[in-house]
């Protein structure tokens, strides 16, 4: 049997070629639904697959977009790229994966490379304050999406901004542990130089001036970790040795709060490396809420980001620009975090 082609398609499911052609180019929003029921089970009968280098040759792009990651090295962001991949392919969209670290020149190298080869709709995830480097292409019409990180002064008309409120993440950690009665608390975290790290910083400031701490007592580790020493392959690795310099003080914290999950689970294990109980002797919170913060023992008091909502809106926003690329208004998204309080978090002793 030959290749099947989009005519027999259109016979099998009773309509025209060109309204089989609308329904795999994505433009099918006022296609009644029995007509695409009828496609998609005609495209199933006959085994038919969409000639993608004839439709680049067409349309000068692919049904495809870019993800770029800081890391897939902490699981919160292989988690988002699962759920923006099952966003896509439910609408015909397949995503190509990258890890920048947050290297700016890794970020404009991947994104070249992307356009180069037809993929004009891109979601970025790394945060940082300037988006310089990508604005020729953007120039040139690719299509951005900025993942957890609100909008900033410099940025495109046409930017999406899509978030959690990490001030309020940060400050209900932080209101947790006060209320809890702590006064000696540490924030630990990589290089504040990313939009989303400033404002969970902020949001432990916020929490500590709220219960009347002065910011300027509070503890900071680890000391000595670079301006641009983000810490996003090896946070564990991060949070175990701030720790231990903070076990080594006079008078330690006696509640952490981490940048992030593996940062904190990092901790919890630097705790238990200098006899510490977490939970008991020390309190400690982080923010994304893995998988691992429910497995580990004892289980990890965090904040919650809404990723499968977050992870659906970023596809959507990115998909409806790519379909109509034409000028757009920028929008900023900004979801509500949940304070999830499990076992590693309690009084001080």
């Amino acid at each position: 049997m030959g290749e099947v082609t989009i005519q027999q398609v259109a016979t099998e499911a009773g309509v025209s070629p060109s309204t089989v052609s609308n329904l795999l180019n994505g433009r099918n929003h006022r296609m009644l639904p029995e007509t695409r029921q009828r496609i998609e089970t005609a495209i199933d009968k006959l085994g038919y697959r969409p000639n993608r280098a004839a439709r680049q040759l067409r349309t000068g792009r692919t049904s495809t977009i870019g993800l770029v990651v800081p890391s897939v090295g902490n699981p919160f962001w292989g988690a988002l790229a699962r759920h923006i991949e099952s966003a896509a392919l439910a609408e015909g969209y397949h995503v190509l994966l990258c890890n920048s670290e947050r290297d700016p020149r890794r970020e404009r190298d991947y994104i070249d490379e992307l356009w180069a080869d037809g993929v004009h709709g891109v979601v970025l995830c790394s945060s940082l304050p300037s988006l310089e480097h990508v604005m020729p292409l953007v120039e040139r019409g690719l299509q951005l999406v900025a993942f957890d990180r609100t909008s900033q002064a410099g940025d495109p008309a046409s930017l999406v901004s899509i978030s959690v409120d990490n001030a309020v993440g940060s400050q209900l950690a932080t209101q947790h542990l006060t209320d809890l009665g702590h006064r000696r608390l540490a924030y630990v975290s990589g290089a504040l130089a990313s939009v989303n790290r400033k404002e969970r910083y902020r949001g432990f400031v916020a929490g500590l001036e709220q219960a009347g701490l002065d910011p300027a007592e509070a503890l900071r580790a680890p000391t000595g970790s670079g301006a641009d020493d983000f810490g996003d392959v090896e946070a564990s690795e991060l949070g175990r040795a701030a720790a231990a310099e903070l076990v080594a003080l006079d008078e330690p914290p006696t509640a952490i709060v981490a940048i992030n999950d593996m940062c904190a689970l990092g901790v919890c294990r630097g705790l238990r490396d200098g006899g510490l109980e977490v939970g008991k002797d020390v309190s400690v919170v982080g923010f994304d809420d893995i998988v691992l913060a429910d497995l580990y023992a004892p289980t990890l008091t965090t904040v919650r980001q809404p990723m499968r909502e977050m992870a659906a809106a970023a596809f959507s926003q990115l998909r409806s620009r790519l379909d109509d690329p034409g000028p757009s208004q920028g929008q900023s998204l900004l979801f509500r975090p949940e304070l999830i309080v499990r076992e590693s978090t309690a009084p001080p002793p």
